[in-house]
């Protein structure tokens, strides 16, 4: 069994695999071991990941995944505009596409599990083995609603995710893996690092020692990427080639991905040079444009951009509780992360030049990878801890108010280590729901709700009035939250203590009895999760049968264009061997039979038959065989005879070497036998010599084969 790690990010894709000698990122159908994060439609077909950019549809690819995950939960405004595709926001941030005949709507969490369907596929591929096991990667900001459309893609995708890691905590583990020098010195080595994404920055403060490693620290600004520095650039253009051309790019879609492609590039070129030219034929309206930036005024374009860079970072360090000073070294990761000047800014806070000894495109992928073939029985790693924290404190509270024994109202805190199990013990007689919340919406991508979803527990009715009910609360390595058993204990006596109270049960043991505890009666108690948000069990399954629906049409679409190719490929072939290499194999009549075949079917392929079935693509080539076989067959058996009487010569001279160390009479029964085999042949080959070549032959080559099978068998059993 295969394990890999997949880092889905807003822009592009990257699946890695644990082999034996270590971390190999895989490549795609095109050999790239990057690939677009995108999902397209045409008339007949999905296509996905590498097949989806550029190739032609009826609408733009849909994109972005990050986004219309984060659009399912929270009104982002200025995203709508900068998608290409039309985005249905009032209803979960929906997308509508009409596939062979129907409307199909589709879900952000559809659509991730379309992308992960395509990293599993394309595992499958380069590792020749199936693919169920992997670790994937998250942004540390996702809500549990989030979290959980993650999980639930993978289902959909057919995907056992073993954890849903952070994406700096995949950096970090890939990074402090293997290197010996971290942590030696008598204390732990501190690392920072500063994820600039596509769409997101995310920064991070790690402890690492030779045993392993633990984050300290998260910080992030979900709406700030390297897109956000293409806008910069969009909007620059589009106001200069409104004002020189008269044209309004941003009011037509079409033109605005061009630009944006253009912008994008653009950014690039600045990266390492002074100035880039932004040249674009045909824009709209049939009109040529042309621009140029210098990179200090993009620069200035960009200011308020840049000073937003630094906010994750500082708000990791203050959590991390150490000061610059400790810092061992600044890890710049993240396709967003190539702008000069953002290394500049944050070289200007940290005090300290970035270092970028990472991949910083790969380094997420690689260290999911690692995490999984930690997680897999399948592979032996060497000890090595990874601790995560919790990103945002967690809070619950039942209606009589909000349960913690902290002032913060937080019964799993910022900061915590990750998994983390608690036990709370409330007096009840009958049912009650938990409710659970995020504490602090500063902790949270501006605009998110701070619920995240309720648990109901029973109904049941107590025999005590002072009936205790201890339920275990969950956060697991996925980063979710339940509620994973409420236990109701009717004791003999009353409990002297009758308010609610909260414990961490270190042994994760609810049936731990001490000596001196009375008598009681327990009774698990059911419960009712429902998370705020995300897919029911019904619309999971929905989800899954639909995905197996496409995936079944999408090979029926391949298997029809492999068919197409092969008797498309069959018809130029054929052309080209009928007028050389079969030319002497074939009769006048046949090869003029053959080319009216050969140029109908051509023209049929790219008229009425563009667009056919499997099945008739199938039908025309055997057609076209039947034809055409009888010529090959005397093409091919013309050598295989002249190889077969090869070996028949050779078998007979083998014979009657051998028969010398016989008795006379069998010597003269082999040789008999012997001759007239060789008379066979000769009269055979002589009459086949008579012949043209364009008519079937008399003896054909398994026939000789068939007789030097006769004489040996003659020979073994010779009595």
């Amino acid at each position: 069994m295969s394990v890999v790690g997949l880092d889905v990010g807003n822009d592009t894709l990257v699946a890695a695999a644990a082999r034996q000698r270590g971390i190999d990122v895989l490549l795609n159908a095109e050999s790239k071991r990057e690939s677009p994060a995108a999902v397209a439609f045409s008339h007949s077909a999905r296509l996905l990941g590498a097949h989806a950019s550029g190739a032609a549809s009826s609408h733009a690819p849909f994109s972005s995944p990050k986004r219309l995950l984060l659009l399912a939960s929270r009104p982002v405004p200025r995203d709508l505009p900068r998608l290409p595709f039309p985005v249905d926001a009032a209803g979960g941030a929906r997308v509508h596409v009409d596939h062979l005949g129907r409307r199909i709507a589709l879900s952000p969490t559809h659509i991730l599990a379309m992308l992960l369907a395509y990293l599993r596929q394309l595992a499958e591929d380069d590792l020749g083995a199936p693919v169920a096991d992997c670790v994937i990667s998250v942004p540390c900001y996702l809500t549990q609603a989030q979290r959980r459309a993650y999980a639930d893609a993978a289902a959909v995708a057919g995907l056992r995710p073993l954890r849903l890691m952070h994406d700096l905590a995949a950096t970090a583990l890939g990074y402090g893996l293997y290197r010996s020098d971290l942590g030696v010195a008598g204390g732990p080595t501190f690392v920072a690092f500063v994820d600039v994404g596509h769409s997101d920055t995310q920064a991070g403060v790690v402890a690492f020692d030779p045993s392993g490693m633990k984050v300290l620290s998260h910080g992030f600004d979900a709406d700030l990427g390297g897109r956000d520095f293409d806008e910069v650039l969009f909007e620059h253009f589009a106001e200069e080639f409104r004002d020189r051309y008269k044209i309004d790019v941003v009011g037509n879609v079409k033109a605005s991905m061009r630009l944006r492609a253009a912008c994008e590039k653009a950014k690039k070129v600045l990266s390492a040079n002074a100035e880039a030219v932004v040249n674009i034929e045909c824009l709209m309206e049939e009109k040529d444009v042309r621009g140029m930036i210098r990179r200090e005024d993009f620069e200035k374009l960009c200011a308020e951009l840049l000073e937003r860079v630094v906010e994750p970072c500082k708000r990791a360090m203050a959590d991390s509780g150490i000061g610059l000073d400790k810092l061992q070294s600044v890890e710049l990761v993240g396709s967003g992360s190539r702008v000069p000047a953002i290394a500049r800014v944050l070289a200007g806070f940290f005090r300290r030049e970035p270092s970028r000894t990472i991949n910083v495109s790969e380094c997420v992928a690689r260290g999911c990878a690692l995490q999984c073939a930690m997680l897999s029985p399948t592979f032996r790693v060497r000890e090595y801890e990874v601790q995560d924290v919790i990103p945002a404190s967690i809070g619950f509270c039942t209606n009589e108010g909000p349960i913690s024994a902290l002032t913060s109202n937080a019964l799993f805190r910022r900061g915590q280590p990750l998994p983390s199990v608690k036990i709370i013990t409330l007096h009840r007689n009958s049912g009650f729901t938990l409710d659970a919340f995020y504490v602090d919406e500063n902790e949270l991508p501006p605009g998110t709700s701070t619920q995240i979803g309720s648990f109901e527990i029973g109904p049941f009715q107590a025999h005590s009035e002072k009936s205790k009910v201890k339920v275990k609360i969950r956060l697991n390595l996925h980063g979710l939250i339940s509620v994973e058993s409420a236990v109701l204990i009717d004791e003999d006596q009353r409990d002297a203590n009758s308010a609610d109270s909260m414990e961490l049960d270190s042994n994760d043991n609810m049936d731990h009895k001490s000596r001196n505890e009375r008598p009681m009666h327990r009774q698990d108690l059911q419960i009712v999760e429902c998370i705020y948000g995300v897919m029911s069990k019904q619309e999971l399954l929905e989800a899954q049968e639909q995905e197996q629906q496409l995936a079944y049409q999408d090979k029926l679409v391949e298997r029809t264009k492999e068919r197409k190719n092969a008797l498309e490929s069959y018809v130029y072939d054929t052309r080209n061997k009928l007028s050389e290499r079969y030319r002497g194999f074939a009769t006048d009549s046949e090869r003029e039979e053959i080319s009216v075949n050969l140029q109908q079917t051509e023209d049929w392929l790219y008229e009425e038959g563009d667009d056919e079935t499997e099945a008739v693509y199938t039908s025309k080539l055997e057609e076209l065989k039947k034809l055409v076989d009888p010529i090959e067959y005397r093409c091919k058996d013309e050598e295989a005879r002249a190889e077969a009487t090869r070996e028949l010569l050779k078998r007979i001279v083998d014979h009657r070497m051998a028969a010398k160390s016989l008795s006379a009479p069998e010597r003269d029964a082999i040789d008999n036998e012997c001759t007239k085999v060789e008379l066979w042949l000769r009269e055979s080959s002589q009459l086949q010599e008579s012949l043209p070549k364009n008519v079937d032959p008399v003896v054909w080559s398994h026939e000789i084969k068939k007789k030097e099978e006769e004489l040996d068998m003659y020979l073994t059993f010779l009595p």
